[in-house]
């Protein structure tokens, strides 16, 4: 059996915003998402600031993440997960992962090379060419290769650091293809063995002398009980730890304070919770500029490259070049460099609430906590600065300034009528006036100060970092993989839970760390992974 929270998506049948090559239209949809999720983004070194409290968008739906994200499709550097094996999952050596990559994808670019991809699997993955570039990508990569970084062609390939066209998961047809139809194909939905639920909650999972009995589903108002002996929980690295906290099963003096019977005490559910903090500087493109249909993939470029901070790795730095910054006609004009931090340190945690599943977790990112992470993205915030004012892009943009994704931003990239016509209305006029243009831009950027003041104070522009900083929608290891001796150590290697028969884990809340990759070839790598550790056992 297996059970989603969210809404099917079929083959054959998935509708034209999640298909669709542009992906913020599934994104920002909120029936694709978990309602009323909130959580704490930024913090100081010494986590007092009062943090900055956002929506955050998670994925309730058939295929998860896959079928919402951003459609970015890469690996990580080989020392990720060198850092795995040295945090105490054994298994996980970059040996032992690669042949799941290439296991998972088929490659239409790179697939005749064997040793690193792969040819037959379920997922496509290819690069978006230099010759379908807009302008604005073009121009801003020329910016990046005037201070010195080189063209490459494989995300995938050999780790280095570059210019990249950006590698994603779209099929031949340019159609977003996620794990709801790739793996749970027509044929495999036949299966006489396999019965698909959605819009069926997991209250909590039933637990007795350490082994677990099955869980309670709520459809339509109906509980019921399913009796198993094994469960793998694959709710993502927010709702899986809150599952199991109210399952009785994490930090005993939490679920203790909240009325919940102590299962199993392992204080490491919740914690641990990393992300990739992000920020944006935007610019208003000229006309020739900017990307033109609405359906194009937005996100053409990438640029890795290393801080050069002590004991960071090389390639620990991202940043996104993107031709479009909204599915409307205001967003159609915006182009923007996004940047994060590619290899995190800071470090936050996930508590239920309440007993009841209803409520939401309370989730804390504590982003740039950490002070390596304030002082590269401050670093990241003055190289997009620096391209985007460049004498080179004075054709090409129009105004630049610090961008965020406020409330009000968020609200404004919701799929509606409202936003449709409003942005409709008010764009061309922002062409034609700059008067317009920089009091619409002013509203958005939520109380930012000017961006030549950002650059020029340090001080300045650590606060509004800490104020702005957001993430990539890529949170993970809260439920992280280790020895059993490990404290905080939730899992074994194969993902079990310490402690616990028949119960296993089964997404980015394993991660000890996290790698420097967008998240969705991941964690189907470890999905891939996993499954084989699970078929070995249960056949044996």
């Amino acid at each position: 059996m297996l059970v989603e929270a969210g809404r099917n998506l079929k083959p054959g049948e998935v509708p034209e915003d999640i298909a669709a090559r542009y992906p913020a239209r599934a994104q920002f949809n909120p029936n694709n998402v978990w309602p009323g999720l909130r959580v704490s983004m930024g913090r100081d070194g010494n986590n007092r600031a009062a943090a900055t409290v956002r929506p955050y968008e998670q994925a309730r739906i058939l295929g998860g993440g896959s079928a919402i994200n951003g459609i970015g499709g890469n690996r990580g550097s080989p020392d990720d997960y060198a850092e795995w094996v040295s945090t105490g999952a054994s298994s996980w050596s970059w040996e032992s992962v690669l042949p799941y990559f290439k296991k998972l994808e088929t490659d239409l670019d790179f697939g005749s090379d064997r040793e690193l991809h792969g040819d037959s699997g379920p997922i496509p993955v290819q690069r978006v060419r230099r010759s379908e570039f807009a302008g604005f990508i073009r121009d801003a990569a020329s910016e990046f290769r005037r201070l010195g970084y080189e063209e490459r062609d494989d995300q995938n390939g050999k780790w280095e650091t570059g210019l990249f066209g950006t590698a994603v998961n779209l099929d031949r047809d340019g159609k977003r293809a996620s794990t709801a139809t790739t793996y749970l194909s027509a044929a495999v939905r036949a299966r006489s063995n396999l019965e698909i639920r959605t819009d069926t909650r997991v209250n909590k999972l039933f637990v007795a002398n350490g082994t677990v009995e099955g869980f309670e589903i709520v459809a339509h108002g109906r509980v019921e009980r399913i009796v198993a002996n094994t469960v793998v929980v694959s709710a993502g690295a927010l709702h899986t730890p809150a599952l199991l906290q109210r399952s009785g099963i994490g930090p005993g003096e939490l679920l203790q304070s909240l009325g919940v019977t102590v299962r199993v005490d392992r204080r490491g559910v919740g914690r641990n919770l990393l992300e990739h903090p992000s920020i944006g500087v935007s610019a208003f493109l000229a006309p020739h500029a900017r990307l033109g249909d609405g359906g194009t993939y937005h996100l053409q470029g990438v640029l890795r490259w290393s801080s050069g901070l002590s004991n960071t790795p090389a390639g620990d730095m991202h940043t996104a070049i993107s031709a479009r910054s909204g599915w409307h006609a205001v967003g159609g004009r915006i182009g923007t460099l996004f940047s994060w931090v590619n290899k995190s340190y800071s470090r936050g945690e996930v508590a239920i609430a309440s007993s009841d599943p209803n409520v939401p977790p309370s989730v804390d990112f504590r982003l740039l906590s950490d002070k390596r992470d304030l002082e590269r993205l401050a670093d990241a915030f003055r190289l997009c600065g620096a391209a985007l004012t460049a004498p080179g892009m004075a054709q090409t943009v129009l105004e630049v300034f610090p961008s965020t994704y406020s409330e009000r931003v968020k609200k404004l990239l919701q799929l509606n009528l409202r936003n449709q016509v409003l942005t409709s209305l008010i764009a061309p006029i922002m062409d034609r006036s700059a008067l317009v243009r920089t009091g619409v831009l002013a509203m958005a950027q939520d109380g930012t100060s000017p961006l030549a003041a950002l650059m020029n104070d340090e001080e300045l522009l650590n606060r509004h970092l800490t104020k702005h900083v957001g993430g990539v929608w890529h949170p993970c290891g809260t439920c992280r993989m280790g020895a059993a001796t490990d404290p905080l150590a939730v899992t074994d290697t194969d993902g079990k839970v310490i402690g616990l028969e028949g119960l296993y884990v089964c997404d980015a809340s394993l991660m000890p760390t996290i790698p420097c990759a967008n998240l969705n070839f991941p964690v189907i790598m470890m999905a891939e992974k996993i499954s084989d550790v699970l078929k070995q056992k249960l056949a044996g």
